[in-house]
């Protein structure tokens, strides 16, 4: 597995459009976004016991997720991803589900996916079975993402973060989510060996909040304010 440097910072609506104006100058949009966009679907998974939220709470070096993801509605392509995370280090490994491969994880029918012969979807269900690991919330947001060739640079403007709260039918496209995060923009700058110094001054905020946000940690919260019981 390639680690990539992983850099995010929580910003502002004001701070988003002037990083959007720099970025649009020296960098290009992602060629598979639409209108400069993409709106992510994702499913996040969990123990009972939340295991991946307290190590993200606690600050763990060493984390892993499952989600599994589609963007602007077209369930046509689904993916299965497990992001891994060391430190300021993180990759991701993915495998393509179908529709009815999804709608049948969701729905807690897995035993097909002991003989799959991708290792990441027996590797869901070996967590699954081992851990009890099961969809916990839908998140919503929309990205906008750059992209910059030396480095191999990547950045992302996410915003509009929404919580599906524990609604786990994230195929149905007009389930019900709530804002989270309100007010929240989450810049993100990801690059291989070296971060090119214009993409360094371009996202540049004296300002700005770095740390590891995490949206899925954020889509979670509203389960305690609207009276969901804790986590």
């Amino acid at each position: 597995m390639k680690y990539r440097h992983e850099l995010k910072h929580e910003i502002t609506t004001a701070d988003m459009i002037t990083i959007r104006q720099r970025l649009r100058a020296v960098a290009r949009a992602d060629e598979h976004a639409i209108d400069g966009k993409y709106l992510i679907r994702s499913l996040y998974f969990d123990t009972p016991n939340d295991k991946a939220l307290l190590e993200k709470q606690a600050g763990v070096s060493r984390r892993q997720k499952f989600r599994i993801r589609y963007y602007n509605g077209n369930k046509s392509v689904i993916h299965l991803e497990k992001k891994c995370k060391v430190g300021g280090l993180g990759t991701k490994i993915s495998a393509n589900l179908t529709e009815d491969q999804a709608k049948s994880i969701v729905n807690g029918d897995i035993g097909w996916m002991e003989k799959s012969e991708d290792a990441l979807i027996k590797e869901l269900y070996s967590k699954m079975v081992s851990e009890r690991l099961q969809p916990k919330t839908i998140v919503d947001y929309t990205r906008e993402p750059f992209i910059y060739g030396p480095g191999n640079v990547r950045v992302t403007l996410d915003y509009d973060i929404r919580t599906g709260l524990r609604n786990t039918d994230f195929l149905d496209t007009d389930c019900i989510t709530i804002p989270a995060a309100k007010g929240i923009c989450i810049m993100e700058v990801k690059w291989d060996e070296f971060l090119p110094e214009i993409i360094r001054d371009v996202v540049q905020l004296p300002h700005a909040r770095g740390g590891a946000f995490s949206k899925y940690e954020a889509c979670r919260i509203p389960m305690i304010n609207h009276g969901y019981g804790e986590y």
